[in-house]
């Protein structure tokens, strides 16, 4: 497959997130916020729009990565890190290397624009390929001061995180209102809610404390 990434414009809005509503849904929980929450992102002070790409094959728009500035902080000090989602592929083109050509360029971009680390909620299995760590091994916690399995740590370059450790702060940026949901719902075509074996893993990974 011959892929083009590309900065996301404003004309593919719309497209992105309706590709990532077919992206998500059913994935995680039966039908999914992501599409809200890829449109409100946007509109984020914390958005990073120099890593806001777009994977199109054959001029159509099939996958989607966005970053948004957070933090680590400690009792004295705020440092700044990135992290990225929804991270979306168009379901009849996953588990074709297009999350992993959408991750590794932004990865690069990241790292050349100057940022120390991205910092993720996700799946171990999936995301150490990428390079990420347990956050325990940085000792980095979650805002309840713990550690989460599904907590995930990439330097972007030989100890760029030496002498930093503290609270990951992922701010209320990916919180979405359940009322703007069911209302931004009305404007997609309508489809089935349902349980799903992956929302069984999704259980897993929110409850894997360390």
């Amino acid at each position: 497959m011959k892929i083009e990434l590309r900065f996301e414009e404003e004309k593919d809005h719309r497209i992105v997130e309706e590709l990532t509503r077919e992206a998500f849904w059913n994935v995680h929980v039966p039908g999914c916020d992501e599409h809200l929450l890829i449109k409100n992102l946007r509109k984020a002070k914390e958005f990073v729009k120099d890593l806001d790409f777009v994977a199109v094959y054959e001029n159509k728009i099939i996958g989607n990565i966005v970053y948004v500035e957070t933090k680590i902080s400690s009792s004295e000090k705020e440092w700044v890190v990135l992290t990225f989602g929804p991270l979306s592929v168009l379901p009849k083109y996953q588990n074709r290397g297009i999350g992993t050509k959408l991750i590794e360029h932004t990865k690069q971009l990241s790292k050349e624009i100057g940022y120390k680390a991205i910092i993720i909620y996700g799946d171990p299995e999936y995301y150490k390929r990428f390079g990420f760590k347990e956050s325990i091994e940085y000792n980095i916690t979650t805002e309840e001061g713990k550690y989460h399995g599904a907590l995930l740590v990439l330097e972007l370059y030989p100890n760029s995180l030496n002498g930093i450790n503290g609270i990951f702060e992922e701010g209320k940026v990916y919180e979405v209102n359940e009322d703007e949901l069911e209302e931004f719902e009305k404007g997609f075509m309508k489809k089935e809610k349902k349980k799903t074996k992956t929302q069984e893993r999704f259980k897993e990974l929110s409850d894997m404390y360390l």
